[in-house]
């Protein structure tokens, strides 16, 4: 994993490609790798299940992959990129809570093919970028909780 970077106590890896609904995107060779942000982990409080589309389903760009519940709530999770699933991690079947240990390595959730990879990555933001600062800042102040 490159550098990572903290930014309003979040972990932040530069690598990485960020959707405004709090999922990122890893890039490795001819597959991208989804999770979830230290963000949304922090939000959720511990994740009692993941549920997420099959291997070989289409996923587009924005539209759900699937569902996170934990204690407070349940949410769809958002597809930064299109493509196909390739691989689902099984680990997060029983033990779900690894996103949580984990968000950015052994809690990855769903592994894809992308299908239009360089057009889709301009809709994406990376850590360290005036417009990143300020969606996160953003997002820290709406759910922050009061003093």
């Amino acid at each position: 994993m490159g550098d990572v970077m903290k930014f309003l106590d979040y972990d932040c890896p530069d690598e990485l490609y960020y959707h405004k609904e709090h999922s990122y995107a890893r890039v490795e060779g001819d597959t991208v790798v989804f999770g979830i942000t230290d963000f949304a982990q922090k939000q959720a409080g511990t994740i009692k299940r993941i549920v997420t589309l099959e291997v070989d389903d289409d996923i587009e760009q924005t539209k759900p992959y699937g569902t996170l519940s934990s204690g407070k709530w349940t949410g769809k999770m958002q597809s930064p990129l299109g493509g196909v699933i390739t691989e689902t991690n099984t680990v997060l079947e029983e033990k779900p809570k690894t996103v949580n240990e984990s968000c950015y390595k052994d809690g990855w959730i769903v592994k894809i093919k992308p299908s239009k990879l360089e057009e889709e990555l301009k809709n994406l933001m990376r850590a360290g970028t005036p417009e990143f600062e300020q969606w996160l800042t953003a997002e820290h102040n709406k759910y922050k909780k009061p003093a």
